[in-house]
């Protein structure tokens, strides 16, 4: 028996090979809070060396917090990429002293620039592409910004996704004009085949950007669902809501693998597409999302799983 599944197996569905999955996955990046952080004795037990962490900063966090945490993750082999939420930066200074905090306790030199949340801003900010014009993030090796395969009801009220296009047109073209690595990372979703519509679109828009898909790490099932409703997660929601229909699948864990057995099976057979990387959002704790990483690309597992 498979120890587990590499995408559907529907007629006719693609299906990724071990390999496939392997090289899919590798690079992953993976997302923690000060909180969360603080409840790891060591990531090196979890995470492979030089795996880019974002740090999440959730308003009221402490920027001693979000920095002490740069820090650590910097010194245990790590790449720290700290969350800039434009909402909850009240001016030019506050951006500065985040910066410079950044850069001397955590080396850091990679950073997630968005709008964030709450939707009222609290100073001079309000989007990702005021805190990119700033300057304060010259000299960052790797910017990043938000992306919506679902579209964002905040920034199109209407359900469309004018506004969000316009916004990303305007990002590829910082990109093109700078030097920063500039690439998408996304909210995450649970169905591959509007991701990968939205891929091949932004690609004939005009837009190349280097694209990192969220994927929701292993949980239980209620866990994802309240927090997909309270992130805004779009229509791919159903395909939870469906699950937990089924009395059989409601108390077990979900775990993705269908959907990233789809997109690396999808992009295995179309190596230019533009998915470069997986963004995890580990819902159902660290450690277990780690493992599930581990058990689907060490190599004793994965031939265990070919053989099986």
């Amino acid at each position: 028996m498979a120890l587990f599944k590499f995408g559907r197996k529907d007629a006719g569905a693609p299906v990724a090979s071990s390999d496939a999955l392997v090289s899919f996955l590798n690079g992953f990046s993976i997302e923690v809070m000060p909180r969360t952080a603080e409840k790891i004795e060591d990531f090196r037990a979890l995470l492979p060396a030089g795996t880019r962490v974002y740090i999440a900063h959730i308003e009221g966090t402490p920027i001693e917090d979000m920095a002490a945490t740069a820090k650590r993750l910097r010194i245990e082999g790590f790449e720290p990429m700290p969350h800039f939420p434009a909402r909850i930066i009240k001016d030019k200074a506050m951006l500065a002293d985040w910066v410079a905090r950044y850069k001397g306790e955590g080396d850091v030199r990679q950073g997630l620039i968005l709008a964030g949340n709450p939707s009222k801003q609290v100073g001079d900010f309000h989007s990702s592409m005021q805190l990119l014009e700033s300057g304060a993030f010259d000299g960052f090796e790797r910017l990043h910004v938000a992306g919506h395969p679902e579209g964002n009801k905040d920034i199109d009220p209407d359900g469309s996704d004018r506004n969000v296009m316009d916004a990303l047109r305007w990002k590829q073209d910082f990109s093109n004009r700078t030097d920063a690595q500039i690439a998408l990372a996304t909210q995450f979703c649970f169905d591959a085949g509007p991701v990968i519509k939205w891929v091949n679109r932004l690609n004939a828009e005009g837009v190349n950007l280097p694209i990192h898909i969220g994927v929701a790490g292993p949980a239980k099932l209620q866990t994802l669902i309240k927090f997909s409703i309270a992130c805004g997660v779009g229509p791919s929601l159903k395909v939870l809501q469906k699950r937990a229909m089924d009395v059989t699948k409601l108390l077990l864990p979900y775990e993705p693998d269908e959907f990233v057995g789809d997109l690396a099976a999808h992009k295995a057979a179309n190596p230019g597409f533009g998915i470069e990387s997986v963004h995890f959002f580990p819902l159902g704790g660290i450690k277990t999302n780690a493992k599930w990483v581990s058990d689907r690309t060490n190599a004793d597992t994965v031939a265990a799983q070919a053989t099986a």
